[in-house]
C-alpha cells in the first residue's frame, strides 16, 4: 500500500471573517484526516473573500503576521498530514498582495510556497468584470514539492488552469499530482471547469486535485464549486456538488506509470518555428 496515497479536497464558502474561515476549514480538514487522508487540499481564498477587492488589501496580513500560518501549521502537526492551503492573501512590500499557496509538512513547517502567476483580468460575456491585478502582484516561479516517496505535487491556483504550458513544465519537473485550488465563477465554471481540469490530467498523465470555493460570498459574488479529483487517464474519480464538504480518493502511482508509459507525450517535445 506504500504506492497508494489517500487524499482529500475541501470545498467551502469563505466569508469576509478570517477566523471564521479558519475554523470552518479546520472542521473539514479534521473530517478528511478522520477518513484516513494524509494529503489534504483547501480552496483558493481559504482565509477570506472580500468584495470589493480593495477590502482585501485592508484586511490582508504579511506571512509573518497572518494568523492562518500558525493555525494551519499547528493543525498539520496535530493531525500528522501534509496540508496544502490553496491560497491566502499575503501582504508584502508595496501596495499589492500575493495570492499564495502554502504546503505544510507533517511537522508543521512550511515545505513550499507558490504565488499565483496568472492573474484573473477578464470581462465575461454576462457582464462580470474581474481585475485581480488591481490588488494582486503576479508570482514568477513554478513550484513542485514531494508529498511522499512516490508522489510529487505541482502547485497552481485557479486562472493558472488556462495555461497548459505551466502544467507541462510542472509534470516534466517531476509532478504527478497537479493541484488547482480555485474560486471559479459560475459562468466559467459551467462552461470550462471540468473540461480544462480533465485536459490537464490527460496532457500530463497526472492526477489533478481541484478544491473549489462554492456558493455566495460578500457583495453577491458567486462561485461554482464542483471540486474534483481526476486520474491520469482523465476520468473523474471524485466530485463534489454545490455544497460545502470534502471529497476523498485513493491515488495509485502505478496508474501514473502505466499511463505515461502508454502515451509518453512528456518526452515528445519538438522544436518548431512560427
Amino acid at each position: 500500500m506504500a504506492d497508494i496515497l489517500k487524499v482529500a479536497c475541501v470545498q467551502m464558502t469563505s466569508s469576509p471573517d478570517i477566523q471564521e474561515n479558519l475554523e470552518k476549514a479546520a472542521h473539514f480538514i479534521r473530517e478528511a484526516a478522520a477518513h484516513g487522508a494524509t494529503f489534504i487540499v483547501t480552496p483558493e481564498n481559504t482565509c477570506h473573500i472580500r468584495t470589493p477587492s480593495a477590502l482585501k488589501q485592508e484586511s490582508a496580513k504579511s506571512q509573518d503576521t497572518h494568523v492562518g500560518v500558525p493555525f494551519f501549521a499547528g493543525l498539520a502537526r496535530e493531525l500528522g498530514v501534509k496540508l496544502l492551503i490553496g491560497s491566502m492573501a499575503m501582504k508584502e512590500e508595496g501596495e499589492k498582495l500575493l495570492n499564495r499557496s502554502l504546503l505544510f509538512a507533517q511537522d508543521g513547517t512550511i515545505q513550499a510556497a507558490y504565488d499565483k502567476i496568472h492573474l484573473f483580468d477578464v470581462a465575461l460575456m454576462n457582464g462580470e468584470i474581474h481585475r485581480e491585478s488591481d490588488v494582486m502582484a503576479p508570482g514568477n516561479m513554478a513550484v513542485t514539492a514531494a508529498v511522499d516517496e512516490s508522489f510529487t505535487v505541482g502547485l497552481s491556483i485557479c486562472y493558472d488552469l488556462r495555461f497548459a504550458y505551466l502544467y507541462r513544465s510542472l509534470a516534466q519537473k517531476g509532478a504527478n499530482i497537479l493541484c488547482v485550488p480555485a474560486a471559479f465563477t459560475i459562468p466559467t465554471g459551467q462552461a470550462h471547469w471540468e473540461i480544462l481540469l480533465r485536459a490537464r490530467a490527460i496532457e500530463t498523465g497526472s492526477y489533478v486535485m481541484a478544491s473549489a470555493q462554492v456558493g455566495e460570498h460578500e457583495g453577491g459574488r458567486k462561485t461554482y464549486g464542483h471540486s474534483m479529483i481526476i486520474d491520469p487517464w482523465g476520468s473523474v474519480i471524485a466530485q463534489a456538488g454545490e455544497e460545502e464538504g470534502i471529497i476523498l480518493a485513493d491515488l495509485d502511482i502505478e496508474l501514473v506509470n502505466k499511463v505515461r508509459d502508454a502515451i509518453p507525450a512528456l518526452n515528445h517535445d519538438r522544436d518548431y518555428t512560427i
